[in-house]
C-alpha cells in the first residue's frame, strides 16, 4: 500500500511538472495553426516591442511618426521602440533562456550577419514564420540570395528583409575633385595628401565593411563563401589586403595611431573639415546631409569600379515572444509597398521589394522618387553591389585586423 501511495505522489508531482510545459506546447500549436486573419484578430488592441540600435536618429523619427500611427491607425496596435545595441538584446535572451523563461518582452528584432547566425545557433528566435506574411509572399522574391542566405548563413524564413544597405564614399566635391575608383588610386591620394583619410575602428560594422571592401579589390569575393573558418587560412587569403592597409596606415588621420570609433565619429571628421571622405552603409546619407545643412551642397557620394559591399538588414521575432501575432502584422505592414515606398522617399533606404511584383503604378511611384543630391541611381548602385562575407568569416577578419594592423 505504501508503494503505491508514493507512486501517486510522484505521478502526482510528474503532471504538475509537465502541466505547464503541456500548456506551453498547445499554445504553439494553437498559433501555428492560425491563419493571417486569425493573426489579426489575435493582435488587435496589443502592443509590439521593437528592440534593436536606436543611433539612426532619422530612421526613429519615421517609425515613430510614420509607422507607429499606421500600425495604430490600421490595427490597433502600438508600437513600442526599445533603443538597444544587438549584443545586449542577445545577451537578454540568452539571460532568459538561461532561466528558462517562457515568456520574453523582446517580440521585434533588428537582426543581420554574423548576430543572426549567433540567435540561430542558440535557439533564440522563433520561427518559421515568413510564410505567415502575405506581403512576403505577394512581394518579396523569396529566392533572391540575399533573402535566403544572410551573410552566408541560411535564413530558413527566421527573418524577413527590412532594408538594404550599400556602403558608399562621401565627399565634398568642390574640396575633393577627384573620386578614387580603387584601392590603389585611394593609397595614391592619401599619400599625396596624409592625413585626410581615416576609417572607424573594426569591429564597427563600418570600419569592417571598409575592410572587407579592401579586401575584395585583392581577392574575388568567391573565395571566400566556401572558406574555412580558420584564422590561418582566412589570414593566408587576404594577406595582400593587410599589406596594402599597413602601407595605407601612416597616410592615415592621426597617422594610424588612433580610429575613429565608430562611423559618426568619422562623420564629426568629415563635417569638420578634418578628413575628406566619409564612408557609410547609407546609400543616400548625402542626400539628407545637404537637405539638412550638415554637408554641403557639393557632397557627393561615389563607389569603386569593382563596387562595394551591400547586405540587407532584417526583421526576427524572438522565440518566446509574448506578442507574436503582433509582431507578425508590424512585420507584414512594414513589407506593404506604401511603408517601403515611405522608408525610401523618406529615409533613402533601398527597398526590400521585387520590383517586378509590384503592380504598374507602384513601380511608377518607386521610380519617380527624387533621391536627392550628390546621390548614385539606384541601378547603378545596385551593378555596383557586391555580397556580404559569410559570418563565421568576420569575426575573424576582425581579430586579425586588430592584431595585424591595429597593433602594428
Amino acid at each position: 500500500m505504501k508503494n503505491f501511495v508514493k507512486w501517486i505522489l510522484s505521478l502526482t508531482l510528474l503532471l504538475g511538472f509537465l502541466s505547464p510545459i503541456v500548456a506551453r506546447a498547445q499554445e504553439s500549436s494553437d498559433f501555428e495553426a492560425l491563419d493571417y486573419e486569425e493573426i489579426l484578430k489575435e493582435a488587435d488592441g496589443s502592443t509590439v516591442n521593437f528592440y534593436g540600435w536606436g543611433g539612426d536618429e532619422a530612421l526613429n523619427k519615421w517609425l515613430d511618426e510614420e509607422f507607429a500611427p499606421t500600425l495604430k491607425e490600421k490595427y490597433n496596435i502600438t508600437l513600442n521602440r526599445v533603443p538597444m545595441d544587438i549584443d545586449q538584446i542577445l545577451s537578454q535572451l540568452l539571460s532568459e533562456q538561461q532561466a528558462e523563461a517562457s515568456e520574453s518582452e523582446i517580440d521585434m528584432i533588428w537582426i543581420n550577419g554574423e548576430n543572426f547566425k549567433t540567435a540561430r545557433e542558440n535557439d533564440l528566435l522563433y520561427g518559421p514564420f515568413t510564410d505567415k506574411l502575405p506581403n512576403y509572399q505577394d512581394y518579396v522574391d523569396g529566392e533572391d540570395a540575399e533573402n535566403t542566405y544572410d551573410f552566408g548563413y541560411p535564413i530558413e524564413g527566421y527573418e524577413a528583409p527590412y532594408s538594404k544597405a550599400q556602403l558608399v564614399f562621401i565627399k565634398d566635391s568642390s574640396v575633393t575633385e577627384k573620386s578614387p575608383a580603387t584601392a590603389e588610386e585611394l593609397l595614391n591620394y592619401a599619400k599625396e595628401n596624409p592625413g585626410t583619410f581615416t576609417y572607424p575602428a573594426l569591429p564597427d560594422f563600418t570600419g569592417s565593411a571598409f575592410v572587407r571592401n579592401i579586401i575584395y579589390e585583392f581577392v574575388d569575393y568567391e573565395e571566400f563563401q566556401d572558406m574555412e573558418a580558420d584564422k590561418e587560412v582566412v589570414k593566408k587569403a587576404i594577406q595582400p589586403a593587410l599589406d596594402y592597409l599597413n602601407e595605407l596606415k601612416p597616410y592615415l588621420w592621426s597617422e594610424g595611431k588612433t580610429y575613429p570609433s565608430d562611423g559618426p565619429a568619422l562623420n564629426n571628421l568629415f563635417m569638420d573639415g578634418e578628413v575628406a571622405f566619409y564612408e557609410t552603409y547609407g546609400a543616400y546619407d548625402v542626400a539628407n546631409g545637404i537637405k539638412d545643412g550638415s554637408y554641403a551642397e557639393t557632397a557627393e557620394s561615389f563607389v569603386f569600379d569593382k563596387g562595394t559591399i551591400g547586405n540587407t538588414s532584417f526583421i526576427a521575432i524572438g522565440k518566446n515572444s509574448i506578442h507574436k501575432a503582433a509582431a507578425i502584422v508590424a512585420i507584414n505592414e512594414m513589407l506593404s509597398p506604401e511603408m517601403q515606398l515611405s522608408k525610401y522617399q523618406e529615409l533613402g533606404e533601398i527597398p526590400v521589394l521585387d520590383n517586378d511584383k509590384l503592380k504598374d503604378e507602384q513601380q511608377e511611384a518607386f521610380a519617380a522618387v527624387d533621391l536627392g543630391s550628390g546621390t548614385i541611381p539606384q541601378d547603378e548602385l545596385l551593378e555596383h553591389r557586391l555580397p556580404e562575407m559569410p559570418a563565421q568569416l568576420v569575426p575573424i577578419i576582425e581579430e586579425i585586423w586588430l592584431e595585424e594592423v591595429a597593433g602594428e
